[in-house]
Formats: structure tokens, C-alpha cells, sequence
């Protein structure tokens, strides 16, 4: 599911829903730079967590 991820798209991590919406920065390979609302830029193992896209608010 992350290989549809690009930057600009917003997202929440499954299992961290107090660090709120955050929006994809990058994507190389399986880490994936997202800054969220409440936990600032994270660098996440793709192969790990397979972040939710949110599409509307």
C-alpha cells in the first residue's frame, strides 16, 4: 500500500493516532518522510508501518 504514497499526500499512522494527519515529504525505497501535525518529521520503515491515506478530511 506505501508504493502508492507520494509527496504532498496526507496520511495517519495506524498505530500513533495522537500524532494526527500528516503529509508525505518523500519516498525512497521503503522510508517514508512524513511531518505530522503533533510529532513533527518522522522517518518511517515502510516495511513496518503501512500507512493510511486520507483522502478527505
Amino acid at each position: 500500500m506505501n508504493e502508492i504514497l507520494e509527496p504532498g499526500m496526507l496520511v495517519r499512522h495506524p498505530s500513533q493516532p495522537d500524532w494526527g494527519l500528516g503529509q508525505v515529504q518523500s519516498r525512497i525505497g521503503n522510508r517514508i518522510t512524513v511531518n505530522f501535525e503533533h510529532a513533527g518529521k518522522v522517518v518511517i520503515d515502510g516495511r513496518e508501518v503501512f500507512l493510511l491515506a486520507v483522502f478527505d478530511r
